[in-house]
């Protein structure tokens, strides 16, 4: 574990273990977040030989449907129940309980998952089997993408058309552009106190991350032969964006847009 993590924990009455297979052992529920699909299924194969039947298993990583899927039957293979159940909504859904959560796998699973996850939760959606909740997840984050871009070339638009930030804050969250890049993340300081542009961006969801999701929606573009021009040319502005600016709010890509 990461010490300061796990201090951190420790410190808010959370028990504290040294591995990963100790915290497994005896739970009736398991949940985890890891960065991508190896980790997550190096993280599975270690615990859960650990995991006591009937467990509960949840993975809310953003990963490929095709991890979670096989991390689904991995679960299985062990005789424990799993859902794929990736999260929206940043640091500020988590610390609020208002986090979305999307879900795929069994329906029964789900409802003993429900005591556990909505505390956490603002709205909890079942999507279907087992990688549905990553489909829906990849979907949403493309959007997410092509909105924050948009957002951020429209403050840039206004600041050179000499209308104030605040101004086009004020129309677009009372119009028909509204939308959670701008009321939540608005990348420009001012009108969102706690956005990150007012914290020289200090992530509430990183850059590294999602020009990490683009790369898992690009896949399934490709994989599935859907047409998305516009996510294909945010997924190319976040790869560019991130190599140097990885540890960045994802908002942050107006700098890029401001300079290009």
């Amino acid at each position: 574990p990461v010490p300061a993590a796990l201090s951190a924990a420790t410190a808010t009455g959370v028990t504290g273990f040294d591995n990963a297979t100790d915290a497994v052992a005896g739970s009736d529920v398991v949940i985890t977040m890891l960065p991508n699909g190896e980790l997550v299924k190096r993280c599975y194969t270690e615990i859960l030989p650990a995991a006591r039947p009937g467990a509960l298993f949840i993975d809310s990583s953003t990963i490929s449907v095709n991890d979670a899927r096989e991390v689904n039957s991995l679960a299985e293979s062990h005789g424990v129940a799993q859902l794929d159940a990736p999260v929206s909504g940043g640091v500020k859904g988590a610390v609020a309980g208002t986090l979305a959560f999307m879900v795929g796998g069994d329906e029964t699973a789900l409802q003993r998952a429900r005591p556990v996850l909505e505390p956490m939760a603002g709205k909890i959606i079942h999507c279907g089997a087992a990688g549905a909740g990553q489909a829906a997840k990849v979907c949403n984050n493309m959007v997410l993408a092509v909105e924050q871009i948009a957002i951020g070339e429209a403050f840039l638009l206004a600041e050179k058309l000499g209308l104030s930030a605040q101004s086009l804050f004020d129309v677009i969250t009372g119009a028909t552009g509204n939308c959670w890049s701008v009321h939540t993340n608005c990348p420009v300081p001012g009108p969102v106190p706690t956005s990150p542009a007012n914290n020289d961006f200090k992530p509430g969801f990183a850059t590294a991350l999602m020009n990490k999701d683009l790369g898992l929606a690009m896949d399934a573009v490709t994989s599935t032969g859907s047409a998305a021009p516009l996510g294909t040319h945010a997924a190319d502005i976040y790869a560019k964006f991130a190599a140097d600016h990885a540890d960045k709010d994802f908002s942050a890509v107006i700098e890029m847009l401001r300079d290009s």
